[in-house]
């Protein structure tokens, strides 16, 4: 099995997706030729030609429009966004548009082949501009699906599932980990569940839940806690809507506790959905209150991102004061 990093599982998604349906296209801001800024669509104009992976102009708004108005036509569009915090130009046109399609015409019309790719979070250096992470924004609004992936086995196949689910689908992907992840990755077709988290480690103490590039986080904290003597549970939630909670609510009755992490700020953030379910669902097990582990309140700083990231070490301390409460 060949060795990828997350970009060329990305690529090689589009690659099979494009290949399977000539109804795909590939489109954003310097996809063509540039590959994009990332090179996630690296040498597919070259290859379908410039009907079907090509540039637009620097529009976001414009961009999720032209893509609604294909998808509702038939097309199977995959637009990028170039970077998460480029996506708000374009929120009336996906809460408003995209995710309201299908209910206002009563199911005559829809946009459920539409894929909007997008890269989201920090430790790049990015600032303000470039490192946000707003996948709770969307989680809010019916009719969507968002979908982050934490590795390139789980980046391809959840991306060949957003691109033929009959709903529209966010896909968050994380920039950090776009060259630094690597891992065995099938060249042939596959598919991964939208909507099923996944139990990366059993364990009995506490459950630890993450999602996207929080996932290598967990793993270094959970190391450090094992070494302490504390068993971890770990779920990849992958899905943040619809999310997995029978999942989650079935592990939190095996350990007592929970602990989320995520870069986005603190207040609404999505850890605050899952604990309000979970202390609902879980309450008479419970042996701690729920510890969130997040980002800060404030913009993305540059000088300060490591101060800001959510870290293993803060992820490790949180760990040790749910199991001593």
């Amino acid at each position: 099995m060949p060795k990828m990093n997350m970009l060329q599982a990305i690529n090689n998604a589009l690659d099979i997706a494009m290949a399977e349906d000539e109804k795909v296209l590939c489109f954003g801001e310097d996809v063509g030729v540039f590959g994009g800024v990332f090179r996630a669509t690296s040498h597919l104009q070259e290859k379908y030609g410039r009907d079907r992976c090509f540039n637009t102009p620097l529009v976001e708004q414009g961009i999720i429009g032209f893509a609604n108005g294909l998808a509702a036509q038939g097309s199977v569009p995959v637009a990028e966004i170039q970077f998460a915090d480029y996506i708000f130009p374009a929120f009336d046109q996906i809460v408003n548009e995209t995710a309201k399609f299908r209910f206002r015409s009563g199911d005559l019309f829809n946009v459920g082949g539409l894929t909007i790719r997008t890269p989201y979070g920090g430790g790049i250096s990015g600032g303000l501009y470039h490192s946000q992470s707003p996948e709770a924004y969307f989680a809010h609004t019916p009719g969507l699906k968002v979908v982050v992936p934490r590795n390139p086995y789980q980046a391809k196949g959840l991306l060949l599932s957003a691109i033929r689910d009959p709903d529209p689908v966010v896909f968050f992907e994380p920039k950090r980990l776009y060259r630094a992840s690597v891992g065995e990755v099938p060249e042939e077709d596959y598919q991964l569940p939208i909507g099923e988290a996944e139990v990366t480690k059993e364990g009995s103490d506490i459950t630890v839940l993450g999602w996207g590039a929080q996932m290598e986080v967990i793993d270094k904290a959970v190391e450090l806690a094992e070494k302490a003597g504390i068993s971890c549970e770990v779920i990849d939630l992958r899905s943040i809507l619809p999310w997995d909670e029978d999942t989650v609510v079935e592990s939190v009755l095996k350990t007592g506790r929970l602990l989320i992490t995520h870069e986005a700020p603190r207040t609404g953030g999505f850890a605050g959905e899952i604990a309000a379910t979970i202390q609902e669902r879980c309450f008479l097990y419970l042996e701690s209150p729920i510890e969130r582990v997040t980002g800060l309140d404030t913009p993305f700083p540059l000088t300060l991102e490591k101060e800001y990231l959510p870290d293993h070490l803060k992820i490790f301390e949180a760990i040790k004061a749910s199991v001593a409460f």
